[in-house]
This record gives C-alpha cells, structure tokens and sequence, in this order.
C-alpha cells in the first residue's frame, strides 16, 4: 500500500475548502493539517525508518552496516599464530613428559619385581644351604646357584666307605673303545640291578668320558648304586652333583627325589622336606605321575608339613 506524500495531501486539502482559499483565521483547518502532518510522521517513522530527510526527520535510523575486511587480509597477525605454535609445543611437551615418567614408573615397577624375584630364589635357596658334602659345591654356568643340604643334628652317622678295590690297578676296569660301548657295558649292570659293578662302571664313565651327553644318567645311577647299597651320604653327594651341575637334564627331578630318600636315610628328615619343596618349585610342571607319587610319599615319610 502506498502511502501519499504529505503535498498531494495538502493540495487535496487546499481544494476541497471552498472557493479554493483559505481564510485568514481557519484555526480548524490549521489543526487539522498539523495532526495530519504528526500523524504522517508517525507512519514514516514505522514503515520507512530510513526516508527520505528532506521531508521527515525519521527518528528509527537503520543501523550502519559494518565495513566488509578486504580481501587478501590474514584473520591473525604474526604474534597470534606464534603464540598458538608456542601454545601447541607445550601440550606436545606435556604429552611426551607425561609419558616418560609412566614409562619410567613402569620400569621402576619391573625392576622392583626382578629383585623381589632374585630375593625369593635367593632366600629359597639359602634355606637349603648348609654343611654339605664339600664336592656338593661345585655348580654349572646355569646351574640354580649349588644346592646343598645341613649335616643331621647329633652325631654324624656312619660312613661305609666302598672297598678300595676299584682303586687297584689290577682290579679297574679296562677303559673301552667308545663313549657308547661303555655306557653300554655300565648300563647292564644297572639293568641286571648289580649295583657294586654298576658304581664301579659308572665312576670310570664318568672319569673317561666327561664331555659325554649321558653324564648326568651316570651320575645319577652312580647315587642311585650307592642308595641300594645303603650309602645314602655317598648317595647324596652324587645326586646333588646332578641337579647342581645338571639342572636342565631329565635326571634332574628324579636326583632330588633320590637326595631327599637319601637324607631320610640319614635322619634328616628337615633337609628332606626342603629338597622336595626345591622340586616342586622348580620343576611342578614337568613331574610325571609317578615323580609326584614318590615325592608325595617320601613327604608323608619326612612328616613335611
């Protein structure tokens, strides 16, 4: 709707009053055109707050719109983007701080578990220590630091000493050709369960062959010889040499199942326990059923608790 000028208003005014003039004192007229002319200006005011000056001085100004940045100017000075730099390597800093020291308690943790793993095998360990054999000391690169058990409470028991038969040269046996010739030849004494000629065997395997792979077995059957012939001090020197300087071999459970009948033997029946505890330490998940019957039984004869 367009709204006329406030001149053709007037003209329309002008002509309808009669004869076309106006009368000097017309106040009636006069105030009827002033509140058409407020009236006017009230509607300029409202529907074009931006008019045109010459006729009304509007009092609704539309806000002046900002100027546009021109093109080509960057949104962020210099000292902006270096702080946002500086701001980034601090938080990369942080992250990288952050993560060395995780690293670095984690290591401290490792370290913490290592010598807490080293004091529980030493301490084990120490508890089997004792006034053993003296030839019990001897261990192997990797063997679990020299196994060795206390001497009986009380009196020593009595030490049978073998002949010394062996110890003549008319009466030890003629070295043979081969490691396996006579490994075979020693073997079947053990088979045949003549235990004198298998320890006499066994100990000159040992002393001709010393690099051979089946020195732990001689070793073994050499302590086992001994054991069936009630030497059960002789018996567990050459056990302990085996599990001492043999760990890793498949003879070594079975030398501390022999060790710890042995010290039964001798009445001490403490040790005994200690050497099966050492056992199923090291070597719970490679026992076989009958290693673990003869252990259970040899705990029940020790009274272990």
């Amino acid at each position: 709707m367009r709204i006329p000028s406030l001149a053709v208003v007037l003209s329309l005014l002008a002509l309808s009053a009669p004869g076309h003039a106006q009368p000097a004192g017309a106040n009636p007229l006069d105030r009827r055109i002033g509140k058409l002319e407020s009236e006017m200006k009230a509607v300029q005011r409202k529907v074009f707050p931006g008019g045109n000056p010459r006729f009304f001085e509007p009092e609704i100004t539309a806000p002046e719109a900002e100027p546009a940045a021109p093109d080509g100017v960057p949104a962020s000075n210099p000292l902006t983007d270096l702080s946002v730099r500086v701001g980034e390597m601090e938080r990369q800093l942080r992250t990288m701080t952050g993560q060395a020291e995780a690293n670095e308690f984690k290591l401290r943790q490792l370290e913490a578990s290592l010598q807490k793993l080293q004091g529980d095998y030493d301490f084990r360990l120490n508890a089997l220590e004792g006034n053993g054999p003296p030839s019990a000391a001897g261990t192997a690169a990797n063997a679990p630091a020299g196994l060795q058990v206390e001497a009986p409470a009380g009196p020593p028991p009595q030490v049978i000493t073998p002949a010394p038969a062996a110890a003549s040269p008319s009466a030890a046996p003629a070295k043979a050709a081969t490691a396996a010739e006579a490994w075979q030849t020693a073997y079947a004494q053990v088979v045949s369960k003549n235990w004198a000629a298998s320890e006499r065997l066994m100990t000159a395997y040992l002393v001709d062959w010393p690099r051979s792979t089946r020195i732990p077995q001689a070793q073994y059957w050499l302590g086992r010889s001994y054991a069936e012939r009630g030497q059960h001090a002789q018996a567990a020197d050459a056990y302990l040499k085996v599990y001492n300087n043999h760990p890793r071999s498949d003879r070594a459970p079975d030398a501390l199942i022999g060790l710890s009948n042995a010290l039964i033997g001798i009445k001490n029946p403490q040790q005994a326990c200690r050497v099966l505890g050492e056992l199923t330490s090291v070597y719970a998940e490679q026992l076989s059923a009958t290693q673990k019957t003869e252990s259970a039984a040899l705990r029940t004869r020790a009274r272990c608790s």
